[in-house]
């Protein structure tokens, strides 16, 4: 599969491109600005972009209108037509995301159901109580997301709904030459519906890559050979900062073992899940961590762990916004994107990570830990592997460790490293090492 040797990088286009909240139906043609990073990715070295919603919706996305039209606010489909053709071009990939659990109260059919109760041919697409209420004194009540009732949940087991979203997916692959789906909360979505746009998107496009939006459980409910090829690791997401702030490197470490060492009992060795360290729905690395330094720290993490790597646009160079001062604080819009000795960095990780097998599908040990300061390895062979060195420490650090090589190529440097006497780490610091 393609998306395991692959670096992504998020937007969230309602955000970035600068469109209005509210859904004012006014056309603009936002999305052409994506066409303007393209040389910004290029030069970060990622493979492929990762859509947050761009369909049409009520307001911020997740609430869908319509599943075969770009959002009025981004532009037209012809639009997006040309910014797939440009990405594609630059030898970039497309995931976009599939929000399937639930639809905006904007949605035609559910509108039609409003209008018509019990006389509507879609009353059998949702979860409805004729002889109920809801919150918006609609004479009617329906299930809703969580609830949250702009989020109108849809029966994936009516056949006519499941046909019509299919026909979606394929719509946009045909059209659009998409490459993959990131499914929005997939831990709540139809298991039978999961199993059949793994079925029939793979005979669409034989590598259509399904990632699944997951926050805690076991992973392979819906990380499987029937459903998604891979989900978010929110577990490693959550151990990476705060294993930082805490000064405590036990934990993360704890979790890639459980999640990927030697041992046969560990859940997903082998598997490939999502890697990030922020994303749409949470606060900014640098608001977490506040330091560029231990920002560093986190990125090597990231791509040092095994899993998919994906970089939140902003965060690369930086951006700085909490969760605490509301989603749209974390989805600004950017008019070009920046680049500075951060992005520098992020820059050199995504091209070591991409040049080297064992990032991408060696096994992972535990080479040396203590609280603040670890050396994990990922391997495939003595020829071929890298270790992962942090330092949390203010001043440098000496590490002595059966290192099985006298010299190595600092990957995010391109400097021979000496392990004569010990490797000496700077404080609060990483180093992405190939022995030879």
């Amino acid at each position: 599969m393609w998306a395991y040797e692959t670096v992504f990088y998020q937007i969230y286009p309602l955000g970035m491109c600068g469109a209005p909240f509210e859904n004012d139906g006014v056309p603009a043609h936002r999305i052409l600005q994506i066409l303007d990073w393209i040389p910004h990715l290029e030069k970060l070295g990622v493979g492929a972009v990762y859509f947050s919603p761009l369909w049409e919706s009520d307001t911020h996305g997740y609430n869908t209108r319509d599943y075969r039209k770009l959002d009025t606010r981004l532009g037209t489909n012809a639009d997006f037509k040309k910014v797939c053709d440009a990405l594609h071009k630059a030898g970039i990939r497309i995931v976009i995301d599939g929000v399937f659990n639930h639809v905006g109260r904007g949605f035609g059919p559910f509108q039609d159901v409003l209008e018509k109760k019990w006389d509507s041919a879609y009353k059998d697409w949702f979860y409805l109580n004729f002889d109920g209420n809801s919150n918006y004194n609609d004479g009617l009540w329906y299930e809703g997301w969580e609830g949250n009732f702009d989020l109108v949940k849809i029966n994936l087991q009516h056949p006519e709904v499941r046909k019509y979203l299919l026909d979606s997916v394929k719509f946009w692959i045909d059209e659009f030459g998409i490459d993959g789906l990131r499914l929005d909360v997939a831990y709540m979505v139809d298991r039978d519906f999961l199993k059949a746009l793994r079925y029939e998107s793979s005979r669409w496009k034989e590598d259509f890559f399904l990632l699944g939006e997951i926050l805690g459980g076991d992973y392979k409910q819906i990380m499987n050979d029937e459903m998604c090829h891979s989900v978010t690791n929110y577990e490693c997401y959550k151990g990476i900062h705060s294993s930082i702030t805490s000064r405590n490197l036990f934990e993360i470490v704890h979790s890639l073992m459980r999640q990927f060492g030697p041992e046969q009992w560990c859940l997903y060795r082998g598997y490939h899940l999502l890697s990030f360290v922020d994303n749409h729905d949470v606060s900014r690395i640098m608001a977490i961590l506040k330091d560029p330094a231990l920002v560093k720290v986190a990125y090597a993490i990231m791509f040092g762990m095994p899993g998919i790597p994906q970089i939140y646009y902003g965060s690369e160079w930086g951006y700085d916004a909490d969760k605490s001062q509301g989603d749209p604080a974390l989805r600004p819009a950017f008019k070009n994107p920046e680049w500075n000795d951060l992005t520098d960095y992020v820059a050199n990780l995504t091209k070591a990570w991409s040049a080297s097998d064992a990032l991408h599908n060696g096994d992972i040990r535990s080479i040396v830990l203590e609280n603040t300061h670890c050396i994990f390895e990922r391997y495939i062979s003595e020829e071929e592997r890298v270790l992962i060195a942090i330092n949390l420490d203010d001043g440098e650090h000496t590490f002595h460790f059966d290192a099985r090589a006298g010299r190595a190529l600092d990957l995010c440097t391109n400097e021979t490293v000496d392990f004569g006497g010990g490797l000496t780490l700077p404080g609060r610091s990483a180093m992405v090492l190939q022995p030879y």
